[in-house]
């Protein structure tokens, strides 16, 4: 690092920090699917915040509607109090969420982030049915605090807990062990034994498409066995849509091709629209069994995300961006395809859904190498899996035909560059 600003990064944060070593550069301006650094270099944005930037940077409306409410002295910090922007926010999810969409949920405000969300709709899980045991999956990811960590697969997030990680079980995900196996047959296996060790659950946690996990997508028909199991054996299905929710799957909830209404929703990321901290737990009402104060947030009241979020939903009053998002989904699923098919030195499959895709290389180092190439060539891109196996496509889902374009020009490129540095052949062993 020679930038000063750089160095003085590596002389005062922490050696945790992670994205600043993927992205060795000072960005001082962002705008939209764009991103600028301290020497004016631009940068196409294909990772959107890991998901919290769905709209892209500064989206103006937002931005506007912040300003003015700032301008005006309102209200910042609030905890649970009642507040204008809160309910302006409530009335407008209901509307134009919630209602269009026939689903009936009260709505928690557990703290600013997922991990948040996710702790919550654990408690809450517990609480409700008396039962301690959770079901999670195979390279699921929830979060970074102890309950969240002990629902998530990746082994070096959870030796980070420095403690035992207990009262969960973790079952094999949709196709985790191949398409010849039916992974859910197994997981009742254990239910319908008593000999089995495992009791039945509070709850079934899972993401519908495992972001961190390698872009996972779970078939629909799998999604709504899991729903029907948690109807049997009244376990309460928790759908953990903080990074594939807010339009990333082509649909606002990540869950509604599936067709399934899961008893508990955990939202954040995008859900602020700007990028502000906010996250949402959505509780069928018969669970919403809370005493006052039970679960509570110095955070959990921030007006400003209340703001941004309102306006944001106004993308969600037009059918017509729920299209766009799809078309757009479409053409990022053919270009994913096409590379596939072009290059077969990558030994690549396509993984994911909507503008949450990728392409999973079967050469060791050759997605965080097409990362790499990515970023010196001006984009900003990221691996997913726990090999780090998976490079994803996650610009924002209101970019523009152009930019979707100059996105997918960056990343042939990139990999160009990588199948050339790694001098790889077709015949390549892989891992």
């Amino acid at each position: 690092m020679t930038n000063k600003d750089l160095q003085i990064i590596e002389e005062h944060e922490s050696c945790v920090r992670s994205y600043v070593r993927s992205f060795p550069a000072v960005f001082t301006k962002a705008r939209g699917y764009k991103i600028w650094d301290d020497e004016g270099k631009e940068y196409i944005d294909f990772f959107s915040g890991a998901g919290a930037l769905n709209y892209g940077h500064n989206e103006p409306n937002m931005k506007k509607k912040l300003v003015e409410y700032i301008l005006d002295d309102g209200i910042t910090h609030s905890l649970d109090k009642a507040t204008k922007a809160k309910t302006e926010f409530l009335e407008k999810f209901s509307d134009v969420i919630l209602k269009p969409r026939n689903l009936d949920y009260k709505v928690m405000f557990p703290g600013p982030t997922g991990t948040n969300t996710v702790e919550s709709a654990l408690k809450l899980a517990r609480k409700v049915t008396g039962r301690t045991e959770v079901i999670s999956f195979t390279n699921g990811f929830h979060g970074m605090t102890i309950g969240s960590l002990s629902v998530t697969g990746n082994s070096m997030k959870r030796n980070g807990a420095g403690i035992p990680l207990n009262h969960t079980v973790t079952m094999p995900y949709d196709n985790f062990t191949g398409e010849d196996m039916e992974t859910l047959d197994y997981l009742e296996r254990f239910l319908e034994d008593n000999g089995s060790g495992v009791s039945v659950p509070a709850a079934i946690i899972l993401e519908t498409v495992q972001g961190e996990g390698g872009i996972n997508a779970a078939r629909f028909e799998w999604l709504k066995k899991v729903d029907e199991i948690c109807k049997r054996w009244d376990i309460i299905l928790i759908i953990d849509d903080v990074q594939a929710g807010v339009g990333r799957t082509g649909t606002f909830f990540s869950f509604e091709p599936a067709n399934i209404k899961p008893d508990i929703v955990c939202l954040s990321k995008s859900i602020g629209g700007y990028g502000l901290p906010l996250a949402l737990t959505l509780i069928r009402p018969e669970l919403d069994q809370w005493k006052p104060g039970e679960h509570n947030g110095t955070f959990r009241g921030n007006n400003h995300a209340f703001i941004t979020a309102t306006e944001a939903l106004s993308y969600w009053e037009d059918p017509k961006f729920e299209k766009s998002i799809q078309d757009k989904s479409a053409k990022i699923t053919k270009f994913l395809e096409e590379m596939i098919n072009k290059y077969p030195e990558m030994k690549a499959h396509l993984k994911g859904r909507g503008f949450m895709q990728g392409i999973s290389s079967d050469v060791e180092g050759f997605s965080e190498k097409v990362c790499e190439y990515a970023f010196t060539n001006g984009m900003i891109m990221e691996t997913a899996g726990g090999q780090d196996q998976v490079f994803k496509l996650f610009p924002p889902i209101n970019i523009d035909e152009e930019g979707l374009e100059k996105g997918f020009e960056l990343i042939e490129k990139s990999i160009k560059d990588a199948i050339k540095q790694m001098n790889l052949k077709s015949d390549t062993v892989t891992n």
